[in-house]
């Protein structure tokens, strides 16, 4: 493959044709060296988890459930609900914080190895593409070459074998956000039982199709912003992929036997360029379409291995450490992003922790204040709004404290069926002569199997008479 001019790198990405403007599809060569074997092993775990996740269940419930339609979120068996939302919100911004420390320190890591576009599109789609097409070479032959009948074969069965794994994720997808249950529904009845369903199994696959098939490094690149955030979350003390320019500089052709003190270790092969899956050239340095993947650390060390020079050219490290030859130094900002990130995630631990399997709130009927009764008993009427946080029913009891009077409720035997929401009517009634003024502070305890979950202060309103 000819070597690539990447003089201009600042001026185009590394996908686009300066000159005309179109996208240059990049075929990259696979190495398999010690990163890569690690990232395979890595990535195996990853989608075991990933599709095993929605079929795993605690108790009968998915241990992760991300139902938007319904409002519905089980993390790790952890049922939230709507009233929950403040707490899942604490918890994200906590994860935001993370990223941004995890980012400052170690760089794009999680693109590389953790991130499901790279483990799908590295680890799956590229091998499937080098395993019926061959190798890059041959596949930009392949791509450039007329159409024909081997063309057409290996082209219908690439495209076909991504389309069925496409629809294998879009089901995993689907079943994070629905249920496996209400997967298999959709998936064993009739397509006119459960046409939205149906629709959107299609859409989700014909999306990871288009991004595996299509778009690839673009994702990366130009649409997660996550990548765009790179530029303001690293410096030069954040570990990368990186270039030792000082030790590889200046480049020049060697051969194994050949000893010139003139000469830096790198030979300016490119295949660090070839390698790259956005095709970048990291001895540019850190660039916004560098994903940390390692694939140009194999490759390099490959090339140190064949001329005798110690491996680690390019290799994790801070442009500190290269150009200063200083050791990993914990910043000044990356101390401040731990102590926010504790502070944020402590609290969160800590709502987590305190919050009631049971929430009750009591407030008094709308449009009313008392009412009084032939009987010389004066009433109030209050609403009594229950949520259930837990998978299980739960039997309440309502008691009052404070007050002389009868506490009566709408439903005698009062029991909240697991993540239902329920309401139901409180009476309270006192008689005339125990009223000794116009406002009577009480409380209302609420308790489920014998242990209070909530306490609620209320007033009862009521006429005086002298």
């Amino acid at each position: 493959m000819a070597k690539k001019d990447t003089s201009d790198f600042r001026e185009h990405l590394s996908n686009v044709n300066v000159k005309t403007g179109r996208r240059v599809w990049i075929y990259p060569k696979i190495i398999r060296g010690l990163f890569y074997k690690y990232r395979e092993w890595f990535s195996a775990a990853l989608l075991m988890g990933l599709f095993a996740g929605p079929w795993i269940h605690v108790n009968g419930h998915p241990l992760m459930l991300f139902n938007v339609i319904d409002r519905q979120f089980i993390i790790l068996g952890i049922p939230f609900f709507p009233q929950d939302f403040y707490i899942l919100a604490l918890g994200l911004l906590s994860f935001i914080v993370f990223i941004m420390l995890f980012t400052s320190i170690f760089g794009r890591l999680w693109c590389g190895w953790a991130c499901p576009q790279t483990v799908f599109m590295e680890l799956v789609f590229r091998r499937i593409e080098n395993w019926i097409e061959g190798s890059a070479t041959q596949q930009k032959k392949l791509d450039e070459g007329p159409l024909n009948a081997e063309k057409i074969r290996k082209k219908v069965l690439k495209h076909g074998l991504f389309w069925v794994i496409s629809f294998l994720i879009a089901n995993t997808f689907l079943a994070y956000i629905i249920g496996s249950k209400a997967l298999v529904k959709i998936i064993t009845e009739p397509v006119s039982q459960n046409l939205g369903g149906f629709i959107s199994i299609v859409v989700f696959t014909s999306v990871f199709y288009l991004v595996f098939a299509r778009l690839r490094e673009i994702v990366c690149v130009i649409i997660c912003p996550y990548g765009r955030l790179q530029g303001v979350l690293l410096d030069r003390n954040s570990v990368v992929v990186a270039y030792d320019h000082q030790r590889g500089e200046p480049r020049g052709k060697m051969v194994k036997s050949q000893v010139d003190a003139g000469k830096g270790d790198c030979v300016d092969c490119g295949l660090c360029i070839d390698v790259c899956p956005t095709g970048i050239d990291i001895r540019n340095g850190t660039q916004l379409e560098c994903i940390a993947c390692t694939a140009c650390i194999d490759a390099c060390d490959s090339v140190m291995d064949k001329i005798n020079r110690p491996p680690g050219l390019i290799r994790y490290a801070s442009e500190a450490q290269i150009a200063d030859k200083k050791t990993f130094s914990y910043t000044a900002r990356m101390k401040a992003y731990t102590v926010f990130f504790i502070l944020l995630f402590g609290v969160f631990a800590t709502l987590l922790a305190l919050r009631k399997d049971l929430q009750a709130s009591v407030m008094r009927s709308p449009g009313t204040t008392f009412m009084r009764q032939p009987d010389g008993q004066v009433v109030n009427f209050f609403q009594l709004k229950l949520t259930n946080k837990t998978f299980d029913p739960m039997k309440v009891e309502v008691e009052m404290e404070g007050l002389k009077g009868n506490l009566q409720l709408v439903e005698e035997k009062l029991e909240v069926a697991g993540g239902e929401h329920k309401s139901t009517g409180v009476i309270v009634r006192m008689s005339q002569g125990d009223i000794k003024q116009n406002s009577n502070p009480f409380k209302l305890i609420i308790k489920s199997d014998g242990e209070v979950v909530n306490t609620v202060k209320l007033v009862f309103n009521g006429p005086v008479f002298d």
